[in-house]
């Protein structure tokens, strides 16, 4: 149950990210589409990108005043609560992913993989803060 709510709400905070346009300038960019790179080469270049997602939303759940309390399902409410401040690093992940993997791969990678394990990444970077 508290996954399920977890996931409908975090699909809600994705749907934030589609109109957001941001400066590609200030995310350091992938190569261009098109450019022949191995899938390990893939990985490092989206690496820092979803690092940078990550620590943004641990730095903005840390910070909110309720964090010192909350636990279990209130947890993850901070971190949905966190995405529309974090949109453009989020953004920036997704569009990486579709750069360098295809149309929707971002998408996918951010609604499968990185929601999956983003309350237990979230979770290790503010205990190792704090």
């Amino acid at each position: 149950m508290i996954l399920a709510s977890f996931v409908a709400k975090t699909i809600l905070a994705a749907s934030l990210l589609v109109p957001v346009a941001i400066d590609r300038s200030v995310q350091w960019p992938p190569p261009e589409r098109g450019t022949a790179m191995s899938g390990e080469q893939k990985d490092a270049t989206v690496r820092p990108l979803v690092s940078s997602a990550t620590e943004c939303i641990a730095r903005t759940v840390s910070a909110d005043p309720r964090f010192p309390v909350v636990k279990g399902a209130e947890f993850n409410n901070l971190i949905v609560e966190s995405v529309p401040t974090c949109v453009d690093v989020l953004r920036s992940m997704i569009d990486a992913y579709d750069r360098l993997y295809g149309d929707g791969a971002g998408e996918t990678f951010f609604l499968g993989p990185y929601l999956d394990g983003l309350p237990a990444a979230v979770s290790t970077r503010v205990k190792d803060a704090h």
